[in-house]
């Protein structure tokens, strides 16, 4: 820090110039006048420059330097005016009693693990530009029932067996004081089933079938992770698929980290859950055996780095790295899909036949690999493929910072983020709101 000091530090030259003064007082006023004038106009001028010039470069949409991948401020929240296609687009927010959602909360975990969408959406929603405290003026009706944070388990991961009757009661309670459910049948009512299989609530494909979706919701919207291309009982309810949930503040701390030249000295990356002896768990085997086959065909391959166990600094790992595997587990979703997008690894899908989230803001096929689990055993050539071909097209396509901001969900809602996709997915099926319906219907008597 600079420090300022007297300007008349010399005392011989302070005394030169009161004798000076002294014998030729009027010139020496007329110069100094004329000084301060002078002076006074250059410094207006520069001042004038300086602040011109900066809001020039901080408001010029072409300076790379103001776009952001995770922003740090709220300079992208949308809270006082939303615009475009949400413009008019209302939603009510039911207030449960706190045994449905508030309660979960005292687990930490609730709010940051991979289902904690249901969580993230309810909170961007409360302070959202969208929500009417108007319940005859809504479009759509929201519920907000956390059933993800029960981590009773032994294992440590969510309990979801008690997901049906709590959707179950709170449904009941919605439909007894309020005249919303019974007039559309929920059909203008919104869930989160943030879950393997979605409003299945079940974490094994079989019983999960077997089960099917809950009658009391098969009238209603779904927002749920498990989505796939083909027809399926645990998709067969109106529904919109969205991303598991990533932090967004963990994704920002890991790209302060990462190495400013953004060298990923990791060739091809997995860490998790590799059974090198998959169990038979009712007639069927965890990730259809193809994490398995990576671990036994590439283990001993160096360009390959793979991990069976938790690591703290896991998110790092991927923002060293080049290609990402994203394989499919008991379900076909991963969090992997979000955090190499977020950090710039190239995902390597390995799930047939998965739906991915917000397609139409996020183009998939531009910025991923899709692997065959039938071919997984020649991962290494189509890697070497891709890298020797259009991996730099790839690598520029996924840096994009709308494609990244739309998978990850923040606590204020922020123009392109992930719960604004939801909206933006919700507004193109007002066909299912009762009072578009009713509006369209007094229109058309007036005709």
């Amino acid at each position: 820090m600079l420090e300022l000091k007297s300007p008349f530090k010399n005392n011989k030259f302070y005394v030169k110039m009161k004798l000076m003064n002294k014998h030729n007082t009027k010139p020496q006023q007329d110069k100094t006048c004329f000084f301060f004038t002078y002076y006074k106009w250059v410094l207006w001028l520069s001042l004038s420059l300086y602040f011109f010039t900066s809001y020039l470069i901080t408001n010029d949409p072409q300076n790379p330097t103001t776009s952001t991948i995770v922003s740090n401020s709220n300079s992208n929240v949308v809270s006082h005016n939303t615009i475009g296609v949400l413009k008019n687009l209302k939603v009510f927010i039911y207030e449960l009693p706190s045994k449905y959602n508030n309660d979960w909360l005292s687990n930490g975990r609730c709010k940051t693990h991979l289902f904690a969408s249901e969580v993230a959406i309810h909170s961007a929603l409360l302070k959202s530009d969208v929500r009417t405290f108007d319940p005859y003026e809504a479009d759509f009706f929201f519920v907000p029932v956390y059933v993800s944070c029960n981590f009773s388990t032994v294992n440590g991961f969510p309990a979801i067996g008690h997901a049906r009757a709590l959707i179950s009661s709170a449904v009941e309670l919605i439909s007894t004081e309020y005249p919303f459910w019974n007039r559309s049948r929920g059909s203008d009512h919104v869930f989160v089933a943030s879950h393997d299989f979605g409003a299945c609530f079940h974490t094994l494909e079989d019983n999960a079938i077997g089960e099917g979706i809950p009658e009391i919701l098969t009238n209603s919207i779904v927002l749920q992770t498990f989505g796939v291309e083909y027809k399926h009982p645990c998709q067969d309810v109106e529904n919109v698929v969205i991303p598991p949930y990533v932090s967004p503040e963990k994704v920002r701390r890991t790209l302060e980290k990462a190495p400013v030249d953004g060298r990923r000295d990791i060739w091809a990356f997995f860490r998790g859950k590799m059974e090198v002896h998959p169990k038979n768990v009712s007639g069927r085997f965890y990730s259809k055996r193809v994490r398995t086959e990576i671990w036994r065909k590439f283990n001993g391959d160096r360009r390959f780095y793979l991990q069976r166990h938790r690591y703290p600094g896991y998110q790092m790992e991927i923002a060293r790295s080049v290609f990402c595997l994203c394989p499919l587990g008991w379900a076909p979703w991963s969090p992997r899909l979000v955090e190499s997008v977020a950090l710039g690894c190239v995902p390597v899908i390995i799930a047939d036949g998965i739906r991915l989230p917000f397609s139409s803001a996020v183009n998939w096929p531009e910025i991923s690999l899709t692997v065959a689990e039938k071919d997984v055993g020649k991962l290494d050539k189509i890697l070497k493929r891709v890298a020797a071909t259009n991996l730099t097209l790839i690598q520029k396509n996924l840096w994009d910072p709308k494609t990244r901001r739309a998978l990850l969900f923040n606590n204020e809602i922020q123009e392109g983020d992930a719960t604004w996709q939801v909206l933006v997915s919700l507004s193109e099926k007002l066909g299912r709101s009762y009072r578009r319906s009713m509006v369209s219907s007094e229109l058309e008597s007036d005709t």
